[in-house]
């Protein structure tokens, strides 16, 4: 007799998301669904899970297929030469941390890709196909690779982004998700986007349109300004920074009254960036009250009388009232408006004198750490050379290799305000004075390759560390950007260091050893990058 089956009882809503609170909760506290408190819950909370995994897996009903998605867009570029396609299917198949400890001889692939991805941009290939998953999964594990990765991908990317939620990012990184903007010259669907679209979508058109057309950009934000939320404001204003004028002085005059407070410091930040704005005039009065020079002494030095208050105009030109915590008051007001008066001010506020004799004059009463600082900040902000030169010193000026009135983190950012040959020589030379200790924050702003100066600067400097005696892994740091940033046709000046050297009775047992094997790993990277390089001209 054959029977019928019964089929089992539909599971109620939620009952997965029940058992997995329980089990979290333990048997003791929780009943099982179905089950008694007892010696016996965890078991029946074990067989209740069983059934209900089995339910998901195989209770699935039959649905209609999905559509196939639209094929992904052309990509128009050039394919890549097949010896640069192979490269890349090595850089990806590479893993960090795979080889234990010591690296040996072996250049490091992966910290070659961020390189290799910006050579293959700038000759505007297209990758192939076949890669794009490998890539997708690199640029997910690291951040850094994320801009080059997804300019190399192209639209395909996120066209593959939309299927494969592990690479999300693609549309988060791609202004709109990857949506067409429309068409420059059409003013009614450009209206219809920046009211109706999306925050991905408005950011950026808004961002598109102050690339071409800042003054349109700028009335457009303008016709939905005091309708919007005070983070998407903050968003909308940053946009600004590109093509920043004399002409966005109004509006930006207008955001100094807004009801968010990091509005109206993205708003004051920006104006002080433009010299000739009424609030750099307003800072200037305000610190130049500040600073004098005093000329009853045999020698003439700098004043300085910080401000007893913060009142609210100042609070409204964007001075953050309350200091971060161990910081004084008077000190934390005083350095904001230095920061954003204009530099051209203090010529004439201290006698006619040059930026380079300022900064050299001595500063009353601890004052000069403060000073100093603020004037780096605004150097930076207005892209000041002149200034940027005499704040940095001479690289081989004593107080450039340690503690003094300028840091290295505010020098490496002076130094960004430097043409790229400029930049490179002044970090030759601090290096050929003070060596690598200090040097690895210095060398992360100079532009790639390394001119022969800084290349030889940094190779010299490695070659006496190895002569001390010392271990070259207190050096690897600067090892790993010389790999990277050396250039290729260096290698064959390299050969000599390539030996193991007789070690000096005080030094570190197997340190000649160690840096042979460093060396042979530089030379090895160069001349991988040269053959990089070679293969993306190949036909």
């Amino acid at each position: 007799m054959n029977r019928t089956p019964v089929p089992a009882d539909a599971p109620a809503p939620g009952a997965w998301e029940e058992l997995v609170t329980t089990a979290l909760l333990g048997t003791e506290r929780r009943t099982p669904p179905g089950g008694a408190p007892g010696r016996e819950a965890p078991v029946a909370l074990l067989d209740a899970a069983a059934v209900e995994t089995v339910r998901r897996r195989a209770g699935l009903r039959p649905a209609r297929a999905a559509g196939r998605p639209e094929p992904a867009a052309e990509d128009p570029r050039p394919a890549l030469p097949a010896a640069a396609v192979r490269r890349l299917a090595l850089l990806l198949a590479d893993r960090p941390g795979t080889g234990g400890g010591r690296r040996g001889t072996a250049p490091d692939l992966m910290e070659l890709l961020p390189q290799w991805l910006a050579a293959v941009n700038a000759r505007g290939f297209a990758p192939p196909p076949q890669a794009l998953p490998a890539l997708l999964d690199a640029a997910r594990g690291r951040t850094d690779l994320r801009p080059a990765a997804l300019v190399f991908a192209g639209p395909r990317a996120v066209w593959l982004a939309r299927l494969n939620p592990d690479w999300r990012f693609a549309l988060r990184a791609t202004p709109g998700g990857g949506t067409a903007l429309p068409d420059p010259e059409d003013a009614e669907q450009t209206r219809r986007l920046w009211e109706e679209g999306l925050f991905a979508e408005r950011v950026a058109l808004l961002s598109a349109l102050r690339a071409r057309e800042p003054a349109a950009a700028r009335e457009l934000l303008s016709t939905t300004w005091t309708t919007e939320r005070a983070e998407d404001r903050l968003m909308f204003l940053d946009s600004l920074r590109t093509g920043l004028g004399p002409q966005d002085e109004p509006f930006l005059e207008q955001a100094l009254s807004d009801r968010s407070r990091n509005v109206r410091a993205t708003a004051a930040e920006l104006l002080s960036a433009l010299p000739g704005s009424a609030l750099a005039a307003r800072m200037a009065v305000r610190a130049a009250a500040c600073v004098a020079v005093d000329r009853t002494q045999d020698s003439p030095a700098i004043t300085v009388e910080a401000p007893h208050e913060c009142d609210s105009s100042m609070e409204r030109d964007g001075v953050v009232a309350k200091p971060p915590a161990g910081r004084g008051e008077r000190s934390w007001w005083f350095g904001q408006l230095v920061e954003a008066t204009p530099l051209a001010t203090w010529s004439a506020r201290l006698g006619g004198r040059t930026p380079r004799e300022i900064v050299a004059l001595p500063v009353a009463d601890d004052w000069q750490g403060e000073l100093h600082a603020a004037w780096c900040r605004a150097a930076v902000r207005q892209r000041d050379p002149e200034w940027a030169r005499a704040l940095l010193g001479a690289p081989s000026a004593p107080e450039a290799g340690g503690p003094g009135a300028v840091s290295l983190a505010e020098r490496a950012k002076l130094l960004g305000t430097l043409d790229a040959a400029e930049r490179a020589g002044w970090v030759a030379g601090f290096i050929a004075a003070h060596g690598l200790s200090e040097a690895f924050q210095l060398l992360g702003v100079c532009a790639l390759p390394w001119t022969a100066a800084l290349g030889g600067a940094v190779v010299d400097a490695l070659n006496i560390a190895r002569d001390a005696g010392s271990y070259p892994w207190s050096f690897s740091g600067v090892m790993g950007l010389a790999e990277r940033c050396l250039d290729p046709a260096e290698a064959s000046h390299l050969d000599g260091l390539l030996a193991i050297p007789d070690e000096r009775e005080d030094a570190s047992p197997g340190a000649g050893g160690y840096w042979a094997e460093a060396f042979q790993r530089l030379v090895t990277t160069l001349r991988l990058r040269k053959a990089m390089a070679e293969e993306l001209e190949a036909e």
